[in-house]
């Protein structure tokens, strides 16, 4: 009896695992990317000139 019930425990468990992995999932929704327009003023780049770093942070202290 007790063989029984432990093969009928693994059986369901293995069931319900191969149910769930069957159930769809939703999927995440496309979006089209912009066309034209770039994202000016967005990132640091080009914000100095051509060959000067800015200028080192100095503590006293």
């Amino acid at each position: 009896m007790l063989k029984f019930l432990v093969v009928t425990g693994t059986s369901l468990g293995m069931l319900t695992a191969a149910v769930a992995a069957d159930l769809p999932r939703a999927q995440p929704v496309y979006q089209q990317a912009q066309v034209g327009k770039a994202p000016i003023g967005k990132a640091p780049v080009g914000k100095t000139p051509v060959g000067k770093a800015p200028a080192p942070i100095v503590t006293k202290g």
